[in-house]
């Protein structure tokens, strides 16, 4: 079997690697969520919108909310490198930094959720949301976390 790059690496060449990784992929997450916050300050001010649901407006601000979370969270591990890279620490640098972006991954999918229940339920129906809802997250505990944990499983 042949040897994995990962397994000729340094411990510090895999923290190094580990670190690139995980800022790179918190460049692809955080335009998705900072468009979804967009979106949804700009919703309250649109035509319209007095004319939501109580329900309509507690799923808006879930959404919100989880969106400025989703934000705090991904945005964290930039800001614990940028204020800890020069004390030999990126071990625990690229720990914080998977939990923070795990955190805020998971505050995403419940903003991304809210966001598409009140989406549908304004546009449609409260029953069409909830399917869609259903649908889409489904589709995102498989997708995000189901994949990843079988396969962490089955090493």
């Amino acid at each position: 079997m042949a040897e994995r790059l990962e397994d000729q690496e340094t411990p510090r060449e895999r923290t190094n690697r580990e670190l690139i990784e995980l800022l790179n992929e918190l460049r692809v997450v955080l335009p998705g969520v900072t468009v979804l916050f967009a979106f949804l300050l700009a919703v309250p001010f649109a035509k319209g919108w007095a004319r939501v649901t109580d329900f309509q407006r507690d799923v808006f601000v879930v959404a919100v909310l989880a969106t400025g979370v989703a934000i705090a969270f991904l945005t964290a591990p930039s800001s614990y490198h940028r204020l800890r890279f020069r004390h030999g620490d990126k071990e625990r640098i690229v720990e914080a930094g998977n939990r923070l972006a795990i955190a805020g991954i998971a505050a995403f999918a419940v903003a991304l959720e809210a966001a598409i229940l009140l989406v549908v339920d304004y546009v449609l129906s409260l029953g069409a949301a909830i399917a869609a809802g259903a649908g889409v997250g489904g589709l995102v505990l498989l997708l995000w976390y189901g994949l990843p944990l079988r396969d962490r499983r089955a090493e």
